[in-house]
């Protein structure tokens, strides 16, 4: 499966990006979307949209949290990252700092951040492709 993960939009992104994600089986944003307006033109490519709501976000029918199984990884969807991993998680994805982020803790969980797609700070725009095949987990930043 290969997911395109994208955070903190804030209401607008570069207007290359809904074609640089054409080819993913999924999107992931998380957090800080600025309304479901943002997600239209991702919606429109015809995978799955999952969102989790950030600190910016009003729109309640977004969870604060996602977990999701994906070929055999567990993964934690957040905005704001928290002190420690839930358990179980493999993954933790996260948005909020507007940097990129991978990292391992002490209990060998991978946290992952994309960056930001609209307000980068001292690192320019950027996504990520997540590619995750038979337990096994392949991570790659874009920058635009």
């Amino acid at each position: 499966m290969r997911i395109a993960v994208i955070a903190d939009t804030h209401g607008c992104y570069p207007a290359a990006l809904p074609g640089k994600l054409r080819g993913a089986d999924e999107i992931w944003h998380l957090g800080d979307v600025g309304g479901p307006e943002t997600l239209v033109e991702f919606e429109q490519l015809g995978v799955p949209v999952r969102v989790v709501r950030g600190n910016c976000d009003d729109w309640l029918a977004w969870p604060l949290t996602l977990d999701l199984e994906c070929a055999g990884v567990s993964h934690h969807l957040v905005h704001i990252p928290p002190r420690r991993a839930p358990v179980g998680a493999h993954v933790l994805l996260h948005g909020h700092l507007h940097v990129p982020r991978d990292e391992v803790d002490r209990s060998g969980v991978r946290w992952l951040s994309p960056g930001c797609i609209s307000q980068p700070r001292g690192h320019g725009c950027s996504f990520a492709w997540l590619t995750v095949d038979a337990g096994r987990f392949q991570w790659v930043l874009v920058c635009l």
